[in-house]
């Protein structure tokens, strides 16, 4: 009788701290892997956003940046980390990008991890050297098209979505151009508007600096609506690119065995972290556009992005080993 009561006892003791997770949590620091370095557009987004939950949740975010491998390094760190609830993934698209540029990822994109909540996306820029004589985006079509193979475009790195988005949008229209990869961003950005190379399609709070001052020039906007920041440029779409749209897009995921409960109280302190006056204010500042959502909506986003990015690969014959 006794023994049974003891067992009775501790499975009612297992439930009650089931049951307690997600008050109980956190109940230390909380450190936030991002998959880029210090200062760049994901990690400036994921500090506001962090210290906006360190706010609300009276703990610490602490941002741990995890560069490397096009976000491999970060992604495979998350797949092994303990699953509660104190070590997070500040992840951007490179988690359904991966996947198809590299021959090997030691992650399951769909498995290892539980999505938390879709937090930004930052939409892109194309934008020309100024000495292009292209003023729209049909000026520059109709420019490639009578110089095959010869306008040149930077990317932030093989397989990267400003590299996938370029090339993406040469096998849309059919123009022959050709990629020249970079160690991120700013190098690439530098060699455009010396005029090293052509044409480049990067996030716009990198780009904006280069086409407020007139060292760039933008044609157009990645995203399927224009953007606040330059409201002047159309999209893609618009410009006759018929459903185009990549936008670097961000969220939080946890390794997959976080408790629910963990899961969906932290989905409820993000979304109420990006609806904060103050967090919507600095990441417009960026450009970026505000998501938040379900969980299951990061889910079914995760989803439906694996085989359109899959496709963009295999398209731009990338590999990056």
């Amino acid at each position: 009788m006794h023994h049974i009561t003891r067992r009775t006892a501790g499975l009612l003791l297992a439930w009650s701290a089931c049951a307690s997770w997600g008050q109980s949590w956190p109940s230390k620091p909380i450190r936030m892997v991002v998959a880029f370095p210090p200062g760049g557009p994901t990690d400036i987004v994921s500090r506001v956003i962090a210290q906006r939950l360190s706010e609300q949740l009276g703990q610490q975010v602490i941002i741990d940046n995890k560069p490397g491998a096009g976000g491999n390094i970060a992604a495979e760190l998350i797949a092994n980390a303990p699953a509660d609830g104190h070590t997070l993934f500040y992840n951007t698209s490179a988690v359904v990008i991966g996947p198809a540029l590299y021959s090997k990822v030691n992650y399951d994109t769909l498995k290892d991890f539980a999505p938390v909540a879709l937090t930004a996306s930052v939409p892109m820029v194309l934008a020309v050297n100024p000495n292009l004589p292209a003023r729209s985006v049909k000026e520059f079509l109709d420019l490639a098209r009578s110089k095959p193979g010869q306008l040149n475009y930077s990317s932030s790195g093989t397989g990267t979505i400003t590299h996938l988005a370029s090339a993406m949008l040469s096998s849309q229209t059919g123009i022959q151009t050709q990629h020249v990869p970079y160690k991120g961003s700013a190098p690439g950005l530098v060699d455009l508007a010396s005029g090293q190379t052509q044409f480049m399609i990067d996030t716009i709070n990198t780009v904006l600096p280069y086409v407020r001052d007139g060292r760039l020039r933008g044609l157009a906007v990645s995203s399927m609506k224009r953007s606040s920041v330059l409201p002047e440029l159309p999209t893609l779409h618009e410009s006759g690119l018929s459903g185009f749209d990549a936008s670097a897009w961000q969220g939080i995921m946890a390794p997959a065995a976080t408790p629910n409960d963990i899961v969906q109280r932290l989905n409820a302190e993000v979304n109420k972290a990006l609806a904060h006056p103050e967090v919507r204010a600095k990441l417009a500042a960026q450009g970026a556009d505000v998501l938040g959502g379900t969980s299951a909506e990061y889910a079914a986003h995760l989803r439906s992005e694996l085989p359109r990015w899959a496709k963009a690969v295999k398209d731009s014959g990338a590999k990056a080993d």
